[in-house]
């Protein structure tokens, strides 16, 4: 049944199957949180379950998933069942005002074959000003069988206007072992890769699904060398990697990759076990480390590290960053009776 192919999310699937009961929807919903969690595939499955032509259980709705009008949900080719998301096509994608109007045009009338006509926005935040103000007057007097589903990662990127006519199911990840059972189910990797790629994707399950798991454990390797005490043990050679980084264009990349090895080492040097740690091979390397490091300077320095991230796609230097944030790692991490000193 479809609501039981959606990881988590079981108190809104919950809520959305009781108001289906119940005949009490919303006429639009918004549903927000993490990037890649599930909150698009939520949406066309209640799609589904209320177009879908052959379940009746009126107690439990959900949709069969394979009657001409769940498949046709699926394709995008169901009269009564519109996809409205940003234009790829443009450097900055956004949904303009044109294709707010076209559906608006397209809702006043009936349904063709269902009891209501559903329209899924996907990253309704991108739409532009003119178009989120077209929607506002459709959902401030909306047709009595129209649904709205509106998708979003930042809701408030949302004018405050739209967000307080729909009703908002605040989506979270799925549990790091609900992800990790999904990996070895559909994608039938061993425990191992299975766990590398839920705590890669920091519980976002589309992402461990389409995660190039090769790709992803080279990069884990090349970094372990950089990040590494030959890799940290001279001044030049921290130099030489920031450079060479710099100018592959990866400083985002490294970026991401030091902060997760500098989170599993603040993990070990608390004891938590190694349920959320990522560079299990290293474990044993971390534990001496944390054995001698000092946990305010690594707390610093990953406070610093999330803050260069959030700027790493803006105008940063990012050799300087990186040589300065490699520099401050190789002060916590290598020894300083066998550190050359610069001259």
């Amino acid at each position: 049944m479809p609501f039981a192919d959606i990881i988590g999310h079981d108190s809104a699937k919950t809520l959305l199957r009781s108001a289906i009961a119940q005949n009490r929807l919303a006429h639009a919903y918004l549903f927000h949180g993490d990037d890649r969690i599930g909150k698009r595939l939520l949406a066309l499955r209640l799609a589904q379950a209320l177009l879908c032509e052959t379940v009746s259980n009126e107690q439990a709705p959900n949709a069969c998933g394979a009657c001409r009008a769940c498949r046709q949900v699926d394709a995008r080719t169901h009269p009564d069942f519109m996809v409205i998301e940003p234009d790829q096509e443009l450097a900055n994608p956004q949904i303009k005002i044109e294709l707010i109007r076209d559906i608006e045009h397209q809702m006043i009338y009936r349904p063709l074959i269902g009891d209501r006509k559903i329209c899924l926005i996907d990253d309704a935040d991108r739409m532009t000003i003119g178009a989120a103000n077209a929607l506002l007057k459709t959902l401030e007097e909306p047709p009595d069988h129209s649904l709205f589903i509106l998708v979003s990662s930042r809701p408030y990127a949302l004018p405050a206007t739209i967000r307080s006519r729909c009703q908002a199911l605040r989506l979270t990840a799925p549990a790091q072992t609900q992800v990790e059972a999904a990996v070895i189910l559909k994608r039938e990797l061993p425990p191992a890769d299975a766990h590398f790629l839920a705590v890669l994707s920091d519980g976002q399950l589309g992402r461990a699904l389409e995660c190039d798991l090769e790709q992803a454990r080279n990069s884990q390797k090349e970094f372990a060398v950089i990040f590494s005490s030959k890799g940290l043990q001279s001044y030049s050679t921290v130099l030489a990697a920031a450079e060479a980084l710099s100018k592959e264009e990866r400083g985002p990349e490294a970026f991401d990759w030091l902060l997760r090895w500098l989170r599993d080492i603040l993990l070990v040097a608390v004891g938590t076990g190694s349920d959320h740690v990522l560079n299990l091979d290293q474990k044993a390397g971390m534990q001496a480390l944390a054995e001698r490091i000092d946990i305010d300077e690594l707390l610093d320095l990953i406070n610093d590290l999330e803050k260069l991230e959030r700027q790493a796609h803006r105008n940063l230097n990012v050799q300087m960053a990186l040589e300065t944030i490699l520099l401050r790692v190789r002060h916590l991490l290598t020894p300083q009776d066998t550190a050359d000193t610069p001259r």
